[in-house]
């Protein structure tokens, strides 16, 4: 199989690690070969969480610069951040709510503006799918469940080894019963929004 190379970024909170673990745990079920390493930047303050992923034929987890073939943003401005790690034929998604840092929040720092960093984006890789999964998860019952929202726009893109499916039962088995079903709600609502976007 082709060997797929997978940056997940987030801010500390927002589920980084459980997608990751779920994205794992379909790849193992089906036996793809794969490969996962984690940077925490003082996640529960707020900090970058990044999740490399690797699936296929591979030594090693460690995505270098313009390496990943995806890069999947739970925070705006954190997908910006990542954008080094693309290259020209990389398929950005990312949710467009934002976060801001706490020295935005302070003033004494800008938050991008969200129309140019989707314009930076789109002129470094060849496709970006950008949308709202904040307000996604509060219709799935839950704002946490923006990880499962940005799974299902993953899954959208036909990019990885595994099908929606095999997906949905990672969910199952990696999250509690009581919120099991809210996060496979997240996910179709990501996976049908993704198709909407992508069409435009």
């Amino acid at each position: 199989m082709t060997t797929i190379r997978l940056i997940i970024v987030a801010v500390g909170g927002q589920g980084n690690l459980l997608a990751s673990k779920v994205l794992g745990e379909a790849a193992l079920a089906a036996d793809i070969p794969v490969h996962m390493s984690e940077i925490h930047g003082m996640a529960q303050r707020g900090g970058v969480v990044e999740s490399a992923i690797v699936m296929g034929q591979a030594r090693s987890s460690i995505i270098s610069d313009g390496e990943a073939d995806i890069l999947l943003g739970f925070e705006p401005s954190e997908t910006l951040r990542a954008l080094g790690k693309c290259h020209g034929q990389t398929t950005v998604i990312t949710n467009l709510a934002p976060l801001p840092p706490f020295t935005v929040a302070i003033g004494k720092g800008t938050y991008p503006d969200l129309g140019l960093l989707q314009t930076l984006i789109r002129q470094r890789t060849k496709t970006l799918i950008a949308f709202d999964a904040v307000t996604l998860a509060q219709r799935a019952g839950n704002v946490m469940a923006l990880n499962m929202v940005l799974l299902g726009a993953l899954m959208q893109t036909g990019l990885l080894p595994l099908g929606p499916d095999q997906i949905r039962e990672a969910i199952r088995s990696k999250t509690k019963n009581d919120f099991a079903p809210i996060n496979v709600k997240a996910f179709n609502l990501g996976f049908e929004t993704a198709a909407r976007v992508s069409s435009v």
